[in-house]
């Protein structure tokens, strides 16, 4: 068996595909759905990431903005433009580029945003929401996890879904949309991580495999099940190449794994691309909630 690989970028790419029409649809109504993004300081993966964010937006119209502020920028000064973003109509979503430096306080930023503005879908309110099925909207890349499963002919309704890793970014979310009573959803899943004794049995049981620990080859070949799928959201460095690019790898044994599974997502290019489609999505659903709330 040599699995399906389930490319995320081609999957991203035909979600553009609709939001641009959901977008051209706006915009003949009189509606530019906008992004406000605040970076503070020069983190190279920041600026990197928020450069993918903007040309996503350009790409799709979407009116962006960004403001970056220098590394010492006091706190005082990111919630007074927060509180002002809030108000300001033009805005229908905004996100502050984590990480921020340390003498600033990220629980505090992050609560302040208004939580129908709040495309990241960080605000304890959108957690909140998404734990009862009902989000303003869903945190970016466990959203992307699920298009990948039910676009890629994958669908987790009424599988075993093991989620490895309990990050408040990845795993908690992830469990808290596929454990829904509805459409692309209805799994039953159960989570492993670092505390857990004997993950091995656990994971030899699921159909479906989520992998986000932040460690490199975590889940080898000998954890899972013949015709397994497996969505790898790790992404680690584990050394340079002789041009100088980075040699990146996922949480799985990719190489084993494929041999064994239905279906796999490669790193790079598995859910990767899905991240910054899925912050497209809610900024298109955030202009829609926002005009339909003016009626």
């Amino acid at each position: 068996m040599t699995a399906q690989i389930i490319k995320g970028a081609e999957i991203a790419k035909e979600i553009r595909a609709e939001l641009k029409t959901k977008v051209d649809e706006l915009k003949e109504k009189g509606i530019t759905p906008g992004l406000f993004i605040i970076r503070v300081g020069e983190d190279p993966a920041s600026v990197s990431y928020v450069t993918a964010k903007t040309k996503a937006s350009e790409e799709l119209g979407i009116m962006s903005e960004t403001l970056v502020y220098p590394e010492d920028t006091k706190e005082d000064v990111i919630l007074a433009k927060i509180e002002e973003l809030n108000k300001d109509p033009k805005w229908n979503g905004m996100l502050v580029q984590l990480p921020l430096p340390k003498h600033i306080d990220e629980d505090k930023v992050l609560n302040l945003i208004d939580p129908r503005k709040d495309v990241d879908g960080f605000h304890p309110v959108n957690v909140g929401k998404l734990l009862i099925g009902d989000p303003y909207f869903m945190p970016c890349t466990p959203h992307g996890v699920q298009e990948l499963l039910v676009r890629s002919g994958n669908d987790p309704s009424g599988k075993h879904v093991v989620v490895c890793g309990r990050s408040n970014i990845v795993g908690k979310p992830v469990m808290a949309i596929l454990i829904q009573k509805k459409s692309g959803a209805n799994a039953t899943v159960t989570m492993v991580h670092t505390g857990t004794k004997n993950m091995s049995e656990i994971t030899k049981q699921a159909d479906i495999i989520i992998a986000a620990m932040g460690k490199a080859k975590a889940i080898t070949a000998d954890m899972v099940k013949d015709g397994v799928v497996v969505i790898d959201v790790g992404v680690n460095q584990v050394g340079t190449a002789a041009d100088g690019k980075r040699i990146l790898v996922g949480d799985t044994d990719f190489e084993a794994i494929k041999e064994k599974a239905k279906a796999i997502t490669p790193v790079p290019g598995g859910v990767g691309p899905m991240t910054v489609t899925m912050l497209m999505m809610n900024t298109v659903r955030a202009a829609e909630m926002q005009a339909a709330s003016k009626k």
